[in-house]
């Protein structure tokens, strides 16, 4: 694969032959149309290693296991703040806008710009796209954060907020709770209040997404420790 228009080609033929029904099945019913196996995608990808070209090529494709397969290869520092943007407004299926933000947006230095503007967006995917870069601030960096502010917000908006961003906020409520003890009580109070996925069916040995379920859980394993 020396010439990239050779590679691309090669690329998808090899993508459409890792295709499969079953996966594709499961796939859909989490809004993600393709049927590559991610552990297979990810075995591609290391045999491709970094080669930022063909990522743009195969992110210009608009096919959702090809993009996953771009954000695997790509450098992520080396996308401008623009150019960013316009692939998260692009970015079709819960997958591609996941690892868009996870896998590159959070390696690269327009990441903060980003968050900022995402997080006032009025279009609530790409706002939920500013609230999972803050849930990451929250974690590892939160100097400078309003964390106050930030349980305002969603005191006053979570409860109605569609679906992607309600959830992204949810897991900033709870990162609140867990991370900070001085705000623990009034996230675990505003969870309560709320109850945003409450009822949320959740499996055995795995923690509830309701917030003060999820907070007192985190907090008692890390008293474990």
């Amino acid at each position: 694969m020396t010439q990239t228009g050779t590679a691309l080609t090669e690329v998808m033929a090899e993508l459409t032959a890792l295709e499969d029904p079953k996966t594709r099945g499961v796939n859909e019913k989490h809004g993600d149309d393709h049927g590559v196996n991610l552990g297979e995608l990810r075995e591609l990808a290391k045999r491709l290693k970094t080669r930022q070209e063909l990522a743009r090529q195969l992110w210009d494709t608009d096919d959702t296991a090809a993009r996953l397969l771009a954000m695997l290869i790509c450098r992520p520092k080396a996308f401008e703040r623009d150019e960013l943007d316009a692939m998260l407004r692009a970015a079709r299926t819960p997958k591609v806008h996941d690892w868009l933000v996870n896998y590159v947006v959070k390696k690269n230095p327009h990441e903060e710009e980003l968050r900022l503007a995402w997080s006032a967006d009025p279009d609530p995917v790409v706002a939920s796209a500013g609230w999972a870069l803050t849930t990451e601030r929250v974690a590892k960096n939160p100097t400078g954060l309003d964390l106050a502010g930030l349980l305002d917000v969603i005191e006053a908006e979570m409860k109605d907020a569609p679906d992607r961003l309600q959830w992204a906020m949810n897991h900033c409520l709870a990162q609140i709770g867990i991370e900070h003890h001085e705000h623990r009580a009034r996230a675990i109070d505003v969870g309560e209040r709320l109850e945003v996925l409450k009822d949320y069916p959740t499996p055995p040995n795995c923690t509830s997404p309701f917030a003060p379920i999820w907070i007192n859980e985190m907090v008692r394993r890390q008293n474990l420790k």
